[in-house]
């Protein structure tokens, strides 16, 4: 896929999912208004959309119409997006600043940040169960594999290692860790839940999807570290050295910043060879295995 087409297939896929997340969501004029104003705030204010887009890029690759995965990448992005506003609090990550504006308890205030992630986490599971894309075994698995991949066995677990670990010192297997569920877990889901909606697949193509998924998981998280390092707060819409204010154990710091850019460089290639069984109607997991180690935000 050339530059040209894989910008217009991330374009198209932002697109798509920003005016289902709108239908999805309630109105500011429904009672209660400031909550549901925080949620849209927080869902509706920009991001890469990666999830969603990789959820869209695997349905094409399988060859499944993207109407039929419309729901789980609404229910990817809302779960997200409520995982934002819990770690930006003053008891977590305590940011003031994502996506280039103030966080939603910046906005806001921090019960109202709370209930909007609650809601927008419930939301979620509740779009997934009115889907009228897929039939009613396949929407369990969809509710199943995000619950799995959301809860403590995944990213909620894994930021709760991540608080943990905080002025600790880790080594690569116990970083790796913490990210494959913090970060990975939510990746993973976002392909996997895709592949799910695709009953021809073998096994083995399962298991690729899987594969490239959990590797470029792990390189956007190196990629984040690596961002955190060298980006700067205006580009990359969130404060910059917060890891090191935090003390928090990252690729760049284990690893050193050549070495980091290396490994993550290392895990797109293992993605990309894992899509081997695959035509080309995966070259748009290809672009983003990609482009995961060239952005700037």
């Amino acid at each position: 896929m050339s530059e040209y087409a894989f910008a217009t297939f991330l374009h198209a896929c932002q697109a798509r999912v920003e005016h289902v997340l709108d239908t999805h969501l309630p109105t500011n004029d429904q009672p209660p208004g400031q909550l549901h104003a925080a949620m849209r705030y927080a869902v509706l204010g920009g991001g890469k959309r990666l999830r969603p887009t990789l959820a869209y890029a695997a349905a094409h690759a399988c060859s499944i119409p993207l109407e039929q995965i419309d729901t789980a990448a609404t229910a990817l992005e809302l779960i997200h997006a409520y995982s934002l506003i819990h770690d930006d609090l003053p008891a977590m990550d305590d940011d003031d600043l994502r996506r280039g504006r103030p966080t939603c308890h910046k906005a806001f205030n921090e019960a109202t940040a709370i209930l909007a992630g609650d809601a927008l986490q419930t939301l979620a599971f509740y779009v997934l169960a009115q889907d009228k894309m897929n039939p009613p075994a396949v929407r369990v698995r969809l509710i199943e594999q995000l619950a799995h991949a959301s809860g403590s066995l995944g990213m909620v677990g894994g930021q709760a290692l991540d608080l943990a670990s905080e002025g600790v010192e880790l080594d690569l297997v116990m970083l790796e860790n913490i990210h494959i569920h913090k970060t990975g877990a939510l990746i993973r889901a976002s392909v996997n839940m895709a592949a799910t909606t695709a009953p021809h697949l073998s096994i083995e193509q399962r298991t690729a999807l899987d594969h490239y998924a959990k590797c470029i998981g792990l390189a956007f998280q190196i990629q984040d570290d690596l961002l955190d390092v060298e980006g700067e707060t205006a580009i990359i819409g969130k404060r910059s050295g917060q890891d090191i204010a935090h003390q928090k154990a990252t690729y760049p710091a284990l690893l050193g910043v050549k070495p980091a850019h290396e490994a993550a460089a290392n895990l797109v290639n293992e993605a990309l060879a894992s899509l081997r069984l695959f035509d080309d109607n995966a070259d748009a997991l290809r672009n983003i295995a990609e482009y995961i180690i060239k952005r700037d935000h």
